[in-house]
Formats: structure tokens, sequence, C-alpha cells
């Protein structure tokens, strides 16, 4: 049974940092999957953030997010982690992070991750 376990989350105010952790549970091992973070808003579809490859590590982002976000993983390959920095009031959301095996061409497509953490609140306001 694959476990994703996210911590971190909250409210801060635009212009501030935060940063997201997803672990392994149990005997999962996140460096045999694709990694990636999502996030939905309320009302609207789930969105691609970034994703670390398994083999290589390489790391894609969604523009809307490039040059703000950092996804990373431990040397362990034990936590996946997205550091969040000038955020903005539109990065507001429920954050998700998600393991599969995905092809390059469906990293950024939900429906191709099985496994998924709880999610996590990100609250982005003055």
């Amino acid at each position: 049974q694959v476990q994703l376990v996210q911590s971190g989350g909250g409210f801060v105010l635009p212009g501030d940092s935060l940063t997201l952790s997803c672990t392994g549970g149990g005997d999962t091992r996140i460096a045999d999957y694709e990694m990636a973070w999502f996030r939905q808003a309320p009302g609207k579809e789930r969105e691609f953030v970034g994703v670390i490859r398994r083999s290589g590590g390489r790391i894609y982002y969604a523009e809307s997010v490039k040059g703000r976000f950092t996804v990373s993983r431990d040397n362990a390959k034990t936590t996946m982690y997205l550091q969040m920095n000038s955020l903005k009031p539109e990065d507001t959301g429920v954050y998700y992070c998600a393991a599969g095996f995905v092809v390059l061409s469906g990293i950024r497509d939900a429906s191709n991750y099985r496994y998924w953490g709880q999610g996590t609140q990100v609250t982005v306001s003055s």
C-alpha cells in the first residue's frame, strides 16, 4: 500500500514563503515513482505545479510558478518538498502530492497519477 503523508501549509501574506513536505509512509519509497505536486482552488480543476522525475531527477514546473517554486527531494529520497516563495493570492488552494509511473508526455495530467497525499490548505491573503 503506497502512502503519502503531507505536512506544511497554512495562512500567509502575499510575498511570504512556505514549504510543503510529502513523505512516504510505511514501506513507500518515493524514489520509485514520478513525484508531483498539484493544487486545486475552489471551483477549479486540479492543476499541475511541478514534478521530479524518478530517473535522473529532472524537474518540470508549471509556467505560473516557475522561478518562484522549487521542487526537491532529500538525499535519502524519502521526502519531497515544495518550497514556495513570493506567494500570491492566486496560489491559494489545496496542495496535493502525487506518485505514479508516468511518461514524460503525461506528467501534467493528474489522472496519470495513482497515489495521492491527503492534501494541505495554502491560503495567501492580505
